[in-house]
């Protein structure tokens, strides 16, 4: 891959945003395939749980870029858009 075609954190991010737009909601789990299919292996890692999980500067980005239209769902290991019944905060449980 050429510098110019070099894909980075906030086109990994776009890519989730437009997933989410399109489907409302985001599972973690399918996620991190997803992304290490489409963009490679440098964007996710194993967490120290052992589990896959999508590098730190990829959610950095895509929290600024959903910051108040999506929130996370801790139990359900999933974004979704933000619903008129969400408490304040990105995080819901």
């Amino acid at each position: 891959m050429t510098s110019e075609n070099a894909v980075g954190p906030a086109d990994v991010a776009a890519w989730m945003v437009s997933e989410i737009q399109k489907d409302g909601v985001l599972y973690q789990d399918s996620v991190v395939g997803d992304i290490e299919q489409r963009f490679g292996t440098e964007f996710v890692y194993q967490n120290e749980n052992g589990n896959p999980a999508i590098r730190r500067d990829v959610l950095t980005a895509f929290r600024k870029l959903t910051a108040d239209d999506v929130v996370w769902e801790r139990g359900e290991r999933l974004w979704r858009k933000r619903a008129t019944w969400d408490e304040p905060g990105r995080q819901q449980d």
